[in-house]
């Protein structure tokens, strides 16, 4: 090869790849059992990862190429550069190395390169960095990186040394750096997201990408607009679908208004209500859905009291989106939650109905509520907001990470429900658990599994603090006009053969209330947007409803679940999905819980005109802000007075 001082980055970059090419390899190995073995899919696998690797190290060399091009000789032949050089170079190694160990724990978590939890994991780095620390032996990794940096720079140090010897004209350094320049931007142009999605299992995409180069590609790509991404249809035959599917006269309104009366058959009820979204709480957790280990006893039981839905399916893979669904009652759209959107608030939610009847209306979190922009999003709709931080010192027995004890927490919405009831007044609370999440940490003592030993225990513990939870408020007065909720915010992990796994969105849904409504196996296929117009017809509310969820329990309930994952948006039904994806493409899956196989879909298959209908809809009616306070102001009365 010729003597140039670029070589210097051709040394890092060659490193790069390799290093990117083993971690493959060793994930490759890990996967063994969810891929396919053919050699024609190894060779795509390496050869498309390859080619990711390459890209992302021409975007790696461009600032340094462009300060190599303007540094003249004597500076660079200078001492003072060579030690510069040289401890930029052992920098450089530690960090390589470092973002190779984040992108295996990445991984061991999630099954994924980095997308749009790490994004979210860099923003909210104080959460994030004492999991990490209650997670792992991170003295024993970074000392094993930093041993790893120093091997591979002595091993490199002659090699820089005779590089920072070399003379090269002005010349010459302006055509490797035009070189380098243009190959990175004929990169961005003409290589994107499209090569690894040609893949159909999901496994095999990740392995095919490369880390760093999808980190940056979830910065870019935080939001997607739906008009440009996702394939579109008529909106007047939309819109008539979307209004069929809250049972509204298509014929009736503007497009995509999906506003009706809801005119319960009962008397209204004004019972107090605590609806609580638990961390992680997948279905296979629980006895009923086949788990052995015993670590539900407690909601075993409580299904058996409770309407128990069986069918029950979560809108995405994070809290932020399940938070949304749940108040919201809105179908997923691509890009980040209205959660941590700008502009989201004076929503039509969940609380308001509740608040325009005069109940405290509150949202507790365990956590810090900063973290996904949880505080300001519920502040922003009408809620009262209690975190961590309104914890006093004398209330919290135990935090890890993520927040205090489930325990803590419950104890401190007793408190806010025996205040409001002290007060004579009704209450809307909605809790938010954090115990079971990585690290798995919590009070010694409580159960049978060691603190800190996996998610079994957590799940354990989690059950056993719902459990003293509901004894301690059997034991006031208001529990007789209680309905508790019990829901989980998303699935313990998302990962699956394709992109929307349909059984990693299966969740539990309980609504308690033993003086009050009777229990019950509900097997209808049901999605968190139906959780709210069930819990209102239950409580016998008229409301003008501006959800796109109905009431499960209606005998003319449409089954099916809206799943989603940023960038994917799928309709499950008749089992059978549609999956609406960017690029304007549409995938179908036949039997989706039993196999894997997808095939094409088109607009003119009805299940598919269905889900443009829900995802179309959610996106018109957002843009056009037909789902705000000002809008229901002009329809609904009751509304009208209570945001005056």
């Amino acid at each position: 090869m010729p003597k140039s001082r670029y070589n210097i980055l051709f040394l890092a970059c060659t490193i790069n790849v390799f290093c990117f090419t083993l971690l493959r390899a060793v994930l490759y190995i890990r996967s063994w059992g969810v891929m396919d073995h053919s050699l024609s899919n190894a060779l795509r696998v390496f050869g498309l990862g390859f080619l990711y690797d390459v890209i992302f190290s021409l975007y790696f060399s461009i600032f340094f190429a462009i300060f190599l091009l303007a540094l003249p000789n004597k500076a660079y032949n200078s001492r003072i550069f060579k030690g510069l050089c040289h401890l930029s170079f052992f920098v450089f190694l530690y960090a390589l190395y470092f973002t190779q160990i984040a992108e295996w724990l990445f991984w061991d978590e999630f099954s994924t390169r980095f997308n749009f939890i790490a994004v979210d994991y860099l923003v909210y780095g104080t959460e994030v960095t004492h999991n990490i620390y209650e997670s792992y032996p991170v003295a024993y990794l970074l000392a094993g990186l930093l041993a790893a940096a120093l091997i591979t720079h002595y091993a490199a140090r002659n090699r820089l040394t005779d590089l920072l010897r070399l003379q090269e004209s002005f010349r010459k350094r302006l055509f490797i750096t035009s070189s380098i320049l243009l190959a990175s931007l004929a990169s961005f142009y003409f290589v994107g997201q499209s090569p690894r999605d040609s893949f159909v299992n999901n496994y095999a995409r990740e392995l095919a990408s490369n880390g760093p180069y999808q980190l940056v590609g979830a910065f870019r790509n935080n939001t997607l607009d739906y008009e440009t991404f996702y394939v579109r249809g008529d909106d007047t035959q939309l819109s008539g679908l979307s209004k069929r599917s809250v049972s509204k006269n298509p014929e009736e309104g503007d497009l995509f208004d999906i506003s009706r009366r809801i005119q319960p058959g009962a008397k209204e009820r004004q019972l107090n209500v605590i609806l609580i979204s638990i961390e992680s709480l997948s279905a296979e957790f629980l006895t009923r859905f086949g788990n052995r280990e015993g670590i539900t006893p407690f909601m075993d039981g409580l299904q058996k009291e409770s309407l128990f839905f069986t069918q029950h399916f979560a809108t995405g893979t994070r809290t932020d989106r399940g938070l949304e669904a749940i108040t919201l009652s809105i179908p997923p759209t691509p890009g980040r939650s209205l959660v941590k959107r700008p502009d989201n608030e004076h929503i039509y939610n969940l609380g308001f109905e509740f608040k325009n009847r005069g109940y405290d209306v509150a949202f507790l979190y365990g956590g810090r509520g900063y973290f996904d922009n949880m505080n300001a999003f519920f502040s922003g709709n009408g809620y009262r907001i209690i975190d961590q931080t309104d914890l006093k010192s004398n209330e919290v027995t135990f935090k890890n990470a993520w927040g205090v004890s489930d325990e803590d927490l419950y104890r401190k919405a007793l408190r806010e429900a025996d205040a409001a009831y002290g007060r004579g007044s009704r209450f809307f609370y909605h809790v938010m658990t954090t115990s079971n999440h990585r690290p798995f940490t919590y009070p010694e003592g409580k159960i049978d599994i060691p603190s800190g030993t996996g998610r079994s225990g957590a799940v354990k513990y989690t059950d056993y603090a719902l459990q003293e939870f509901i004894a301690s408020a059997k034991k006031r007065k208001w529990f007789d006009d209680t309905v508790f909720i019990v829901v989980a915010d998303h699935c313990a992990g998302s990962a699956g053969e394709v992109g929307l796994p349909v059984r990693k969105y299966h969740i539990p849904l309980f609504i308690y209330s033993p003086k009050n409504i009777g229990p019950g196996e509900i097997a209808k296929t049901s999605s968190q947007i139906d959780i709210a117009p069930t819990l209102l017809a239950l409580l016998g509310f008229s409301y003008e409803s501006h959800f796109w969820g109905n009431n499960i329990l209606s005998e003319d309930f449409a089954e099916r679940a809206l799943i989603g994952n940023y960038q994917k948006l799928g309709l499950y039904k008749d089992e059978k999905l549609v999956i609406l994806s960017p690029r304007k493409k549409i995938d179908v899956m036949e039997k989706p819980l039993m196999q894997n196989q997808i095939a094409n879909g088109t607009t003119a298959d009805p299940l598919s005109l269905e889900a443009m209908a829900y995802y179309q809809g959610a996106d018109f009616i957002l843009k056009h802000r037909m789902n705000r306070w000002e809008y229901a102001r002009r329809s609904d009365p009751v509304v009208a007075r209570a945001s005056h």
